[in-house]
């Protein structure tokens, strides 16, 4: 039984029966009054955010680059323009709500500033930068009483709340294996994997030289907390940085936050039992292109114990390499005791599909939204909680950095997750909180 996402035309029109106007919150009078909003990050991927909460009132701009607060000033000429998001906060009562959209190094010290300011947030994934951070921003978020939701905006979409019902339906049975795999083949491999997968390696490790910094970009605001270094253009522009351990977590916490999303959502998952992490050994300074991470969690009410592995690059699991299912470049596949249900972004199968065939489904159960981004503007506005808020999300986005702390370890952690450790590896507290420089301070 093969299922294609639904029509655009189909998709709005169920989405406008969904989304019900609320009683107003404390600073939108009803539905229809517009949002003062903040942009931190207004280039490259803050640019599409501010795309699309554009409908709202944009009143102030910042960014690190003077040549994207430029181009996002020309459309919004009477926002306040900050190069440090720091100072926005000077000016807090002009504004209701905060879209966060810089390098994920930095997402935890903007989104904390925003909650301790009493501001609605959209925060780009991945939600922090690593586990305590994750950790701090989802308690103090949860002492507010503002919308907050992470940018994955896969999980908006028809498509995946469609796969979560037929899974909390037990249409295939209980789950209890899920595997999750993408093929984006980027960070830290050997040459000639890098020439079969059309990547470039740009360097083996940290550039001593210094380059010239590109004019217009403040290079000590773009570093923020992370450890100082002279500026290279293996960092940026582009999302180059994003490979660097100082700067960001490589596929697995960005890929990671939509794939995994799936799983997650679905078999109501937050805390492992343990996870253990394989793949090339790790290098000091960038993450792995490919790698893989198991994940064992115990009973959830009914459900019974899950295994999640989580693949990328060239690794792959063993019933995809065996051919037994489709060969989708990435997936991710629920395991049940009746049959299966392979998943992307856009379609799922029931397999075996001759299995399936005449199986009457399950009625929808969760409320569809006309957006990612549409979802949380409402909920700024009705006092509704976002599906993706930082309760949930904060869960996510512990399980992933989990998973790169497992494969820098090159060990089976057992999670001691109220504690915040792994009980067998007390070195691994250094990469579940990491230190900042002078100045910066969560």
């Amino acid at each position: 039984m093969r299922h294609s996402l639904v029509t655009r035309r189909d998709f709005l029109a169920a989405s406008a029966g969904a989304l019900a106007t609320a009683p107003a919150c404390l600073r939108a009078q009803d539905a229809n009054s517009r949002l003062n909003i903040a942009i931190i990050g207004s280039g490259g991927r803050g640019g599409g955010n501010l795309s699309s909460v554009s409908s709202e009132n944009i009143v102030a701009l910042c960014d690190v680059s003077q040549n994207a607060l430029d181009a996002a000033g020309a459309r919004f000429p009477k926002a306040r323009k900050e190069r440090d998001f720091r100072r926005l906060f000077d000016h807090q009562r002009e504004f209701d709500a905060v879209v966060v959209s810089t390098c994920e190094h930095t997402h935890a010290f903007a989104t904390m500033l925003a909650l301790r300011h009493n501001k609605h947030v959209y925060c780009e994934k991945p939600l922090t930068h690593g586990i305590w951070e994750a950790r701090r921003i989802r308690e103090v978020a949860a002492q507010t009483k503002v919308a907050t939701q992470m940018g994955i905006q896969i999980h908006a979409t028809e498509n995946y709340r469609r796969v979560v019902e037929l899974v909390r339906a037990q249409v295939v049975g209980p789950i209890r294996e899920a595997h999750v795999w993408v093929g984006r083949v980027w960070g830290w491999q050997s040459a000639e994997a890098a020439k079969r997968n059309r990547d470039i390696i740009h360097t083996v490790d940290r550039p001593k030289e210094e380059m010239p910094v590109p004019a217009g970009l403040d290079w000590e605001l773009w570093l923020g907390p992370a450890p100082y270094r002279p500026f290279h253009s293996v960092y940026v522009p582009g999302p180059r940085w994003y490979r660097w351990w100082d700067f960001g977590s490589g596929t697995m916490s960005d890929l990671g936050s939509h794939w995994v999303d799936l799983p997650f959502w679905a078999l109501q998952l937050e805390a492992p039992l343990t996870v253990e992490g394989s793949g090339p050994p790790p290098h000091r300074e960038i993450a792995p292109a490919s790698m893989s991470a198991t994940y064992e969690y115990g009973p959830r009410g009914q459900l019974p114990p899950v295994r999640l592995t989580w693949y990328q690059g060239e690794d792959k699991p063993r019933i995809w390499r065996d051919r037994g299912i489709p060969q989708w470049d990435s997936g991710c596949l629920f395991i049940g005791a009746k049959g299966m249900i392979l998943a992307n972004y856009g379609r799922y199968v029931l397999l075996p599909e001759e299995a399936f065939r005449d199986t009457r489904l399950p009625e929808p159960t969760l409320p569809r939204v006309r957006s990612h981004h549409a979802e949380w503007i409402d909920c700024c506005k009705s006092g509704r909680e976002c599906s993706a808020n930082f309760t949930y999300s904060g869960w996510l986005t512990e399980a992933n950095h989990l998973g790169s702390v497992a494969y820098r370890l090159g060990r089976k952690l057992e999670w001691d997750a109220r504690n915040l450790r792994a009980t067998n590896a007390p070195e691994a507290n250094a990469l579940i909180r990491r230190g900042y420089r002078k100045g910066w301070e969560l």
